[in-house]
């Protein structure tokens, strides 16, 4: 490890024992005699600095780390290291991680020396964070959770030249990147997370529940405080599921609002975003401000630029948000898969609405009841070239010194064909393919149709419960262990990613059993702050978030 850098204008002293002793004076030509030579003085050395108190990063905040790192409490490279060292205790019990960053506290200590030659680089200046590992950093593999992709676990390692972009603005941000998160395979899974590179990732709250997919990793880093925050990526629940299995802030943007250039896409001509993942909301806002906005490397982010609040999504949070607005309750008029509630979730449910009345707003019973919004969703067309249209665009940009560029080189590399022979599917892009005229279509319906239910109820958004029933168990069934339902009782998403609508998650109170219930609010597009927002008012009037309790037993 690196050391700590020296603190500006702190002198660091260097004790010589004959230093201090003081020398003997000569004695004058007719002393006393009964008067005797002065003994040498002896001067005791100044008692050594104490050793600093140790940092406590469980529930650190960004807006704490600033304050303190501007009022010299600690180092970077300190706090990175107290990350690093609660990494290493725990890690092996819960598995959050694909890869570490080695780079880390060399990043930490030249944000040190940053910070007091110039001050801090931005808003999240020495904070540490985490990524998904289906996202870019420069040098470091990207796996997206598939051995294929990892010479350690017998692929080819996927490097790319380049950050992804969101991850380019969180180092601008001045964020420390500890490292990249475990995932399913290519982020195909909403309830588990399990990859074939690094195996099974655990629900800190309780490890025989699931942790959410496919972001589990981000989740249970920054569940466990293994990092301030994390980013983790959305197609359908990716984000929200695991902020709802673990008690977290997730923002699943409004599509184009973020980046997605350097992310291993499923959908990114329709429904792929990246977003925060934070436990407070305040944290993801903050995180929102630095990923968001427009970027040449992704043009779809300029449908963005009229649209991002000029003062930041951080400024906009208020305590009265919720003051006069009406939102919508779910019900089967919004969709006829896990409902109706389970019997301890719509206690709660109900607990929530009170709370959200009591800060001065109002609801509206199933709004969608008989507007065809269901059978409209039904009609959901599919367009099967947005996978491999993605896919060959992102393997093209992996720049010039990456081993391969493209499914048949890697094909040629492994002597293996890529996922069952999904490598032979068209790249076309899916805007001009009939089928994408049709999903195209049938979008603009469902947003006409949303926009029309919210202007007829005058609502300003939906407040759902973000899963219809307690998360699920990890095994399902002991019998067939390796039986992996994607079953989490997800109300908002889907729905929301096939139209590209914002929601954000705020954590309200927990079960019997000690695992989470987490609510919802969904929004028009573009109302990404007003959703933190209603939150924000929401969260600091609850303040219902509670650490778990890890342990370092690796199993029960």
């Amino acid at each position: 490890m690196l050391p700590e850098p020296r603190p500006a204008g702190r002198t660091w002293p260097v004790v010589f024992a004959a230093a201090l002793v003081s020398a003997p004076v000569a004695a004058p030509a007719s002393p006393p005699a009964a008067v005797a030579a002065p003994a040498a003085t002896v001067r005791n050395p100044p008692p050594p600095d104490p050793p600093p108190p140790p940092i406590d990063v469980v529930e650190l905040t960004a807006t704490r780390v600033r304050e303190d790192l501007l009022a010299g409490r600690y180092s970077v490279v300190r706090l990175t290291r107290a990350f690093l060292d609660r990494i290493a205790r725990y890690e092996d019990r819960y598995n959050a991680f694909i890869s570490m960053n080695p780079e880390a506290l060399a990043v930490a200590a030249a944000l040190d020396e940053e910070l007091r030659a110039s001050g801090p680089r931005g808003p999240l200046h020495g904070v540490p964070v985490v990524i998904k590992d289906n996202m870019d950093h420069a040098g470091l593999v990207t796996t997206a959770g598939f051995e294929g992709f990892s010479a350690a676990a017998g692929g080819v390692d996927m490097i790319p030249g380049d950050d992804a972009a969101a991850v380019e603005r969180l180092k601008r941000a001045g964020a420390v990147i500890l490292g990249k998160t475990n995932l399913p395979d290519f982020a195909t899974h909403g309830t588990r997370t399990r990859s074939s590179v690094a195996g099974e990732t655990l629900n800190p709250y309780a490890v025989d529940r699931v942790p959410g997919g496919s972001s589990g990793g981000t989740a249970t880093a920054v569940n466990a405080s293994f990092a301030v925050l994390g980013l983790g990526t959305e197609t359908g629940g990716s984000i929200q599921n695991p902020a709802a299995a673990q008690a977290l802030v997730g923002v699943k943007p409004t599509f184009g609002l973020v980046p997605l250039e350097g992310v291993v896409p499923i959908d990114a001509t329709y429904r792929d975003v990246v977003g925060p993942l934070a436990r407070t909301v305040r944290d993801a806002a903050l995180t929102l401000d630095v990923i968001a906005g427009p970027t040449p490397e992704d043009l779809a982010t300029f449908a963005a630029a009229e649209h991002i609040p000029d003062r930041g999504y951080a400024a906009g949070l208020a305590t009265s948000a919720l003051r006069g607005r009406r939102f919508g309750l779910v019900g089967p008029g919004w969709r006829d898969t896990f409902l109706p509630l389970a019997p301890e979730t719509g206690a709660l449910y109900a607990d929530a609405i009170l709370a959200l009345e009591a800060e001065g707003a109002e609801v509206v019973e199933d709004p969608f009841a008989g507007r065809g919004w269901v059978e409209l969703y039904g009609e959901r067309p599919s367009v099967p070239s947005v996978g491999r249209h993605g896919l060959t665009g992102y393997l093209r940009g992996l720049g010039p010194g990456a081993a391969f560029h493209s499914i048949e080189e890697w094909e040629a590399l492994s002597g293996r064909e890529f996922r069952g022979g999904w490598g032979d599917r068209a790249p076309a892009a899916p805007t001009a393919t009939e089928e994408g005229d049709a999903f195209q279509a049938w979008r603009l319906k469902m947003r006409a149709l949303f926009r029309a239910v919210l202007a007829d109820n005058g609502l300003d958004g939906l407040f759902l419960p973000q899963a219809g029933e307690p998360i699920r168990p990890l095994v399902e069934d002991p019998e067939r262990p390796d039986y992996r339902p994607n079953n989490h009782a997800e109300l908002p998403s889907n729905v929301i990613n096939d139209i590209g609508l914002p929601t954000v998650t705020v954590p309200f109170a927990y079960y019997d059993d000690g695992t989470p219930f987490v609510l919802a609010f969904v929004g028009d597009l573009w109302t990404d702050a007003q959703l933190l927002a209603y939150a924000y008012d929401l969260e600091q009037a609850t303040l219902a978030r509670v650490p778990p309790q890890l342990t370092d037993v690796k199993y029960d």
